[in-house]
């Protein structure tokens, strides 16, 4: 059940820890920090994702270690035994990099949920939103890397010869192809060799809700991968790589999400 729509949030509203994970493409010149203040889910914590990310790199949303994801996390007051909803209100659905954060250090997959349609589909639907900022207790989460959950550049490259995984690749097909600029200064062009491309706008309603089941298997399936090879997801930043990871999971339940974390802002460095 990595998906749960809005009513059945509305229903356990008092019953789940909520995160809004709102994070925004710098062009977009948007704040997921000030739009939170002005509306958000009732008990709704706000995560930062650049903040919460790995400090000593000038790559973008790296994964953090298992020490400093613990004091993040029992920061929000979340245990590790909580139910959690993230969503976010974001064009890039930012959330399912949380969702995927969450898995990595060890939080049980099946306590950990997404919010189908994320805030645009809460306030479509008339669901009530405050400004009110929950108090937080502090807690003590224990974090536990699982390290399989992510590859590095070597692993890639090595994988180029070896074949022992498949890439997907969530960025647009003009970015792929090398057919337009990268909006990060500093990356060449391209995509990585043999990799596969399905953009995850294509996955998005414009509700920002999901593909059905159905539609998504199809959009896998044109992208030409093996689907019973292992699959990692790669993107410009590791964001909407965990937007493909996610889906995946709605069609192969057993899938434990893997990332190329520097992706190819990493690989694409001139």
């Amino acid at each position: 059940m990595s998906l749960v729509d809005t009513d059945w949030l509305e229903k356990h509203l008092d019953k789940v820890k909520i995160i809004d994970c709102s994070w925004h493409m710098p062009q977009t010149k948007r704040n997921g920090f000030e739009e939170y203040k002005k509306q958000h889910i009732k008990n709704a914590i706000f995560f930062d994702l650049d903040r919460n990310s790995k400090k000593n790199t000038d790559l973008p949303h790296m994964l953090t270690d298992s020490n400093s994801w613990g004091k993040i996390v029992s920061n929000m007051g979340i245990q590790n035994n909580d139910q959690i909803v993230v969503y976010d209100n974001s064009d890039v659905i930012s959330s399912c990099r949380c969702w995927y954060n969450f898995i990595y250090f060890g939080h049980n997959p099946n306590l950990i949920h997404l919010l189908d349609g994320g805030l645009k589909k809460w306030i479509n639907k008339k669901k009530p939103v405050t400004t009110n900022l929950k108090k937080i207790g502090i807690s003590n989460y224990i974090a536990t890397e699982k390290k399989e959950l992510v590859i590095n550049k070597k692993q890639i490259n090595e994988n180029i010869s070896v074949n022992n995984f498949k890439i997907i690749d969530a960025r647009s097909r003009e970015r792929f192809d090398g057919r337009v600029p990268e909006p990060r200064k500093g990356l060449r062009s391209g995509s990585i060799k043999n990799s596969f491309c399905l953009p995850f706008s294509e996955l998005i309603n414009e509700d920002h809700t999901f593909i059905n089941k159905d539609k998504i298997f199809e959009k896998f399936k044109l992208t030409g991968c093996e689907l019973d090879k292992n699959i990692v997801f790669t993107c410009g930043s590791g964001v909407t790589a965990s937007v493909l990871a996610l889906a995946y999971s709605l069609i192969d339940t057993k899938y434990m999400p893997t990332i190329y974390d520097g992706s190819w802002s990493e690989y694409g460095k001139n």
